[in-house]
């Protein structure tokens, strides 16, 4: 974890780099999934939270279209003090956590399809949508798979057509 410590006069000084740092650095630290801690250089009070929420306001003012509407931040603020803020809290950061599982889960499928032999993938779809219409078809055996005797296949080749 990054302790970054924050002075008086507003910089932030990165104990692990010895240096000074941004807001811009620490949004970069967060993206790359840096954990940062940040302190008051002088009380050592935990100040990450505020300045999270700095970086946030920031990226707002900078043009990027805000996560949270007006009325959402509205609700939040009406929960705090309410019996129900920390039942709030929870959800909101598992309902977080469940999204960015099932965005990486659509990346990497994503990722699997694109990386995919194309001609194969089409032949797989082919074979699924075969199987489906025979499915429908009434009187034909549900177990029937496509590529079965006396039915065309996607890996058949096209025949043409047969003159009278």
């Amino acid at each position: 974890m990054r302790i970054l410590k924050k002075y008086p006069n507003r910089r932030l000084y990165d104990t692990q780099q010895s240096a000074y740092v941004t807001l811009e650095d620490v949004r970069k630290m967060i993206l790359t999934k840096d954990p940062v801690k940040v302190v008051d250089s002088k009380s050592g009070r935990d100040l990450t939270r505020s300045v999270l929420l700095q970086i946030i306001a920031e990226q707002e003012a900078e043009g990027h279209e805000p996560l949270l509407t007006n009325k959402v931040l509205e609700q939040v603020i009406r929960f705090y003090g309410d019996s129900m803020q920390g039942v709030l809290s929870r959800y909101l950061e598992q309902s977080m956590f469940t999204f960015l599982e099932q965005q990486e889960l659509y990346q990497r499928r994503m990722r699997e399809v694109l990386n995919a032999n194309p001609i194969k993938l089409m032949q797989k779809l082919a074979d699924q949508n075969i199987s489906f219409l025979r499915s429908l078809l009434p009187g034909a055996p549900a177990n029937m798979d496509a590529g079965a005797k006396g039915a065309p296949s996607a890996n058949d080749a096209i025949e043409k057509p047969r003159e009278p």
